[in-house]
């Protein structure tokens, strides 16, 4: 198919998908669009294997005609990420700034390792022949929360300010890192002999790590301040959309050109831009309003094609029973690794900044994984077991979304409800 006529399909689709879900399931917007994809994939294969095939065949082409990795990393991921982070509290995350820092950055980099090593271990025991080092890809490559996914159901579930600054706040910087991650252990991979042995050196990949995330924050700031000057010297709403614009686009481009990375970059800049004291005295209100309004509708419109793709994405899967067994003892994985890696950094910061109770617990539970995890499994090489990689990984975003996503609201006011009863009344049980 051209170009267009994808791009025109699933926008049709993504339409229809969001009134089906409007109209009947009324879920939150990001799961009823992934749901209703998925449950219209499954209607073309059954329609496929006792009627006729010729939808499913046309299906298969156009999601064939679709390089995930190309447009969700290389194109949607920094507009999504800007529009995010300028919606996002900046006076919150600055408080909590200690916090997310670590659970971005160190807490990826645990969950990562853990994630590879009980993989490793545990897919060996079910008679797969997984490298290490495709393990640990693995691991890089699911252990970031999604900042598309938290921040489309996330805002909606009720969960305290507090909680949902850190759970958003990380996810908009850990996913940078990940990235960044996943890219340096395969640089290890490739470079070496599949094992990661004598790949690199070490001083090489703490060059690559450091240089794609320093470069990629302090380059957002620069990009920040650049659109605030523009913004500062002018008042006109219609150019002042268009130099937003031209921040994310021309950003991402320059970044991919000095091999920084891209989605931090976007982030740091969307946050300088969106800080109210910068809006106050950069922008008219009318200004803000229609800033806010183009980047909402950016959002929701890029959202819904992304979980629309997420859900025809099963087209392409290899189904296998061992696959799939594999996926679900990698829910259990995840979710475990997840809250190990949050366990040491939670219990050092929870007294200084008053968390809410079971934030371990929590923050575990609501780091939804999304579009990335699956982009970047569909970018492994084949000789890094990618046709089960890829399916274990859509299991467990699919679970992530739909379970997790649905039961997040109130798993938390349970925990946090069942906790304050408990401290008013310690005698209750």
């Amino acid at each position: 198919m051209e170009l267009y006529s994808i791009a025109s399909t699933l926008i049709v689709l993504s339409g229809l998908f969001g009134y089906f879900n409007v109209r009947f399931l009324k879920l939150p917007n990001t799961i009823g669009l992934m749901v209703t994809a998925i449950v219209f994939t499954m209607g073309l294969f059954v329609t496929g294997h006792f009627i006729d095939d010729t939808a499913l065949h046309w299906a298969e082409d156009l999601i064939q005609g679709v390089d995930f990795k190309t447009v969700l990393l290389d194109i949607m991921l920094s507009f999504l990420l800007f529009a995010g982070a300028l919606h996002t509290n900046f006076d919150q995350l600055k408080v909590q700034r200690w916090p997310v820092l670590v659970f971005a950055t160190i807490g990826v980099l645990t969950s990562t390792f853990l994630v590879g090593t009980l993989t490793y271990y545990i897919f060996g025991l079910l008679g797969f022949d997984v490298k290490f080092i495709a393990c640990l890809l693995f691991g890089a490559l699911i252990s970031p929360t999604d900042p598309i996914a938290v921040l489309g159901i996330l805002k909606k579930a009720g969960v305290p300010k507090k909680l949902e600054t850190k759970i958003v706040g990380e996810s908009l910087f850990n996913d940078g890192v990940g990235v960044v991650v996943f890219l340096t252990i395969m640089s290890i991979a490739v470079g070496g002999d599949g094992d990661g042995h004598g790949a690199t050196s070490v001083s090489g990949v703490l060059q690559l790590f450091v240089t794609e995330v320093g470069g990629g924050i302090l380059f957002g700031g620069f990009l920040g301040w650049i659109t605030y000057r523009l913004l500062k010297t002018i008042d006109d709403y219609e150019i002042e959309v268009l130099i937003t614009l031209a921040c994310v686009m021309g950003g991402s481009v320059l970044a991919a050109y000095m091999h920084i990375s891209a989605p931090l970059a976007m982030v740091v800049a969307g946050l300088f831009v969106g800080n109210d004291t910068i809006r106050d005295t950069s922008m008219s209100d009318i200004t803000e309003q229609f800033v806010d309004r183009f980047w909402e509708l950016v959002d929701v419109l890029l959202n819904a094609l992304l979980f629309v793709l997420i859900g025809l994405e099963i087209l392409i899967l290899t189904f296998d029973m061992d696959y799939v067994f594999a996926g679900l003892i990698s829910i259990v994985v995840v979710l475990l690794s997840r809250y190990l890696s949050l366990l040491l950094p939670v219990n050092f910061f929870k007294k200084k900044l008053n968390f809410v109770p079971h934030t371990t617990t929590i923050m575990a539970w609501g780091g939804l994984r999304g579009g990335i995890s699956i982009a970047l499994a569909l970018s492994l090489p084949a000789e890094m077991s990618r046709e089960l990689f890829v399916m274990v990984t859509y299991i467990v975003v699919v679970f992530s979304i739909i379970v997790q996503g649905l039961t997040v609201g109130n798993f938390a006011k349970r925990l946090i409800g069942a906790d304050m009863m408990e401290a008013r009344d310690p005698h209750a049980h």
